[in-house]
């Protein structure tokens, strides 16, 4: 999914749109298994072991919408608050999104980044993920983003653009090239100075 083109400038493009990794979604799929099954066993053991009537009933229900809050809270949340959660690198500038109800964002320009390093522990070596540092001018100096996919590939990728947009800024700012004057027609060209320059010594 594309990121919204309303709040990027006219000539600027997204090059990376990251969520976490998704070993972030583990707990939540493992409580999702574990409310699961132990849901489907005690309902099975109050049909197996009591008899028709309303207490059987009544704990059925309360176990079924026990297992739905618990399945809310402990993997959807997570499942929601990972889709919701942006990192994206444009050519401009860095954009941080996170939350649904309560929105968190920031933007950090390119020119602004002073440094960007990542850390891997071993098992974020394995998985592939590792958290990535920026730091920045402004207040708000470092921003840390963790659990980002191939936080080696995106330091490399983001010191890639911080020298791109150096570049354009400077084509940008920087004024026409002044081209040498040509002498009026009929005159020699100036004499050019020998390279390199010679320099007289005084005789002894």
């Amino acid at each position: 999914m594309p990121y919204p083109d309303k709040i990027l400038a006219d000539d600027e493009k997204v090059v990376e749109h990251l969520h976490p990794h998704w070993i972030t979604l583990v707990p939540a799929t493992l409580w999702f298994l574990v409310i699961c099954g132990a849901t489907g066993f005690g309902l099975a053991e109050i049909h197996q072991h009591m008899d028709s009537g309303t207490t059987r009933t009544v704990l059925m229900l309360v176990i079924v919408v026990v297992a739905i809050i618990l399945l809310l809270w402990l993997t959807l949340v997570p499942v929601i608050l990972w889709k919701t959660t942006h990192y994206v690198f444009t050519t401009h500038r860095v954009l941080i999104r996170r939350g649904v109800l309560r929105r968190q964002g920031r933007d950090i320009s390119l020119q602004r980044i002073n440094d960007v390093g990542f850390s891997q522990s071993l098992w974020d070596r394995l998985v592939g993920a590792g958290t990535l540092t920026i730091e920045s001018a402004g207040e708000q100096g470092q921003e840390v983003l963790v659990n980002v996919p191939k936080s080696d590939d995106q330091q490399q990728l983001l010191n890639r653009l911080i020298e791109q947009d150096h570049d354009r800024r400077g084509r940008a700012y920087g004024g026409p090239v002044q081209q040498p004057q040509q002498p009026p027609p009929g005159y020699p060209p100036p004499q050019q100075p020998p390279y390199p320059p010679t320099q007289q010594y005084p005789q002894q």
